[in-house]
C-alpha cells in the first residue's frame, strides 16, 4: 500500500509541470431586472426579465501553452434565463404582427369551409410566424459559444459556433453594448423580430481565421458550412472584418453573408462602427446595411405549414402554398440602413449613457423607426453594477418594434406605427 502511494506521488510530481501548462476558467454573468413597457392592445406590463443589460450566461474557458507561440483553446457558453432557469425566451411582447401575413387573404369555396375556415387558416399562418420561442431554438446545450481552437504565432484558426465578423463590429459600436431596451440591435431588421433578423449574430458549424498585431490592427475571416448562419439553416455563409482598437479608437468594417436552405442570396449584412474614448467621453457612430431577398425562415415555415395545406386537397392545396410563400417572400424581404450616434460621460464610479438609432427602411411598405435611449450605470464594484435604461421607440409605418433586452426581442407593438416605451432597472455581476 506505501509502495502505491509512493508511486501515485512520484508521478504527480512529475505530472505538475505539464498541468501548470493547461488552465480551465469557469466564468460567467447573473443579470435581470424589473422592466415596465407599454406596446399597446394590452401590452402595458411590469414584468421580470433576465438579460437586460447582458445575457446571463455560464461558461467554460480552457488554454493549454505547447510553446513557441502555439496554444489550444477552447470555449463552452450556456444560456440561462434567470427568471426561469431555461435556456429558451421568445419576445417580451406578447402582441402579434400583422406584418408578416400581409396581403394573405384567403378565398374558399363553400365546400372547403368558406370565409370561417379560411380565417382559421389565416391565424394559423400568423401563429406559426408568432412562435413562443424564437431564441435558441434548438435548445442547444450550449446555445452562446461552443468552440475549440488552435493559436498560432501567425494567427488562430477557431472551429465551432461562434460570434460572426459582422455581428463584433455592430456590437463594439453599440452605446448601450448589445443590451436594454435602448441596443442598436433593437430596431435592426423587419417587422417579425427574430424572425427578419437584420444581423447574423453567430454562425453554426463554422471555421474561423483570426488575427492580431501588437499595433492594434485586427482582422477575422469566418466560413460556414452547410446549416450554418444565424439560425443554422444556411447553405453555407461567410464574412470578414477589419478592425483597429488602439489610441482612444475601436472602429471597425465588417461584412456577412448567407444563404438560404438552397444557396440562394440570404441575409447579407455591411457595418461600419466604431467609437472614440478621450478623458470622460466616449462617442460613437455607426451604418448598418442589411437586406435579406431570401429569408431561410420562409422556407422553414412552409415546411411546417405543409401538412396544413395539404389537408384542403391535390388541387386547392397548391394554391394556398403558393399564394402564402409568395406573400411571405414579399413581406419577410430586407432592405434597409440603420444609422446610429451617441455617448458615454464617466461620473466617478457611474457613467450616463445616451444614444440614437434610426431605421430607413428602403420597401415600399416600409418599416420604419427612431429610436431614443437614455441611461446610467453604477458600478459598486469591479464585477458588480446596477442600470436604469429608459428607451422611447417612434415607429412609422409598418412599424412595429417594440424595446427588448439582451438576451430576447422586444417582439411588437399592437398596432403597426404605434410607438413603444419603457423603463428598465436591473443588477448585473459577472464571475
Amino acid at each position: 500500500m506505501k509502495a502505491k502511494l509512493l508511486a501515485a506521488g512520484i508521478a504527480a510530481v512529475f505530472a505538475a509541470p505539464a498541468m501548470a501548462q493547461s488552465s480551465v476558467t469557469i466564468y460567467g454573468i447573473a443579470d435581470a431586472g424589473i422592466m415596465y413597457v407599454n406596446n399597446g392592445g394590452g401590452d402595458s406590463k411590469t414584468k421580470l426579465v433576465s438579460g437586460i443589460a447582458d445575457g446571463s450566461r455560464l461558461g467554460f474557458r480552457g488554454t493549454e501553452d505547447m510553446g513557441g507561440g502555439f496554444k489550444a483553446i477552447f470555449n463552452l457558453e450556456a444560456r440561462v434565463e434567470l427568471d426561469n432557469g431555461k435556456q429558451q425566451t421568445g419576445n417580451l411582447s406578447s402582441n402579434q404582427t400583422m406584418a408578416l401575413t400581409e396581403g394573405l387573404n384567403y378565398t374558399l369555396p363553400a365546400a372547403a369551409g368558406g370565409a370561417a375556415t379560411a380565417a382559421k387558416l389565416l391565424a394559423g399562418v400568423q401563429a406559426a410566424l408568432n412562435p413562443a420561442v424564437n431564441v435558441n431554438i434548438n435548445n442547444a446545450l450550449f446555445d452562446r459559444t461552443s468552440m475549440v481552437g488552435l493559436v498560432t504565432p501567425a494567427g488562430a484558426i477557431l472551429l465551432g459556433r461562434m460570434y460572426t465578423p459582422g455581428y463584433e463590429v455592430l456590437a463594439a459600436g453599440d452605446v448601450f453594448e448589445s443590451g436594454t431596451a435602448a441596443g442598436w440591435g433593437g430596431i435592426v431588421g423587419g417587422t417579425g423580430g427574430l424572425l427578419t433578423a437584420g444581423v447574423s449574430i453567430r454562425s453554426d458549424k463554422s471555421v474561423q481565421y483570426r488575427i492580431e498585431t501588437p499595433s492594434g490592427f485586427k482582422a477575422a475571416l469566418m466560413y460556414g458550412f452547410e446549416k450554418s448562419g444565424y439560425v443554422g439553416m444556411d447553405k453555407r455563409t461567410w464574412g470578414a472584418n477589419a478592425r483597429y482598437v488602439a489610441n482612444g479608437w475601436d472602429v471597425g468594417l465588417g461584412y456577412n453573408y448567407g444563404t438560404d436552405q438552397v444557396g440562394a442570396k440570404g441575409l447579407v449584412t455591411t457595418t461600419l462602427a466604431g467609437s472614440y474614448s478621450t478623458g470622460p467621453w466616449k462617442v460613437f457612430a455607426g451604418a448598418h446595411k442589411q437586406e435579406n431577398p431570401n429569408s431561410v425562415i420562409i422556407r422553414f415555415a412552409m415546411d411546417t405549414l405543409a401538412p396544413t395545406f395539404a389537408a384542403f386537397g391535390t388541387t386547392l392545396g397548391p394554391i394556398l402554398t403558393a399564394q402564402t410563400t409568395a406573400a411571405l417572400k414579399r413581406n419577410f424581404n430586407l432592405d434597409a440602413i440603420s444609422y446610429q450616434a451617441g455617448f458615454h460621460y464617466r461620473m466617478g464610479q457611474g457613467r450616463v449613457m445616451a444614444s440614437i438609432v434610426r431605421q430607413d427602411d428602403k420597401r415600399a411598405d416600409a418599416s420604419d423607426a427612431t429610436q431614443y435611449g437614455l441611461g446610467y450605470d453604477y458600478n459598486l464594484s469591479k464585477r458588480t453594477d446596477v442600470y436604469l435604461i429608459g428607451a422611447y421607440i417612434k415607429n412609422e409605418n409598418d412599424g412595429q418594434y417594440a424595446i427588448g433586452a439582451a438576451s430576447a426581442s422586444g417582439g411588437f407593438t399592437a398596432k403597426p406605427g404605434m410607438s413603444s416605451k419603457g423603463v428598465q432597472i436591473g443588477m448585473r455581476h459577472r464571475f
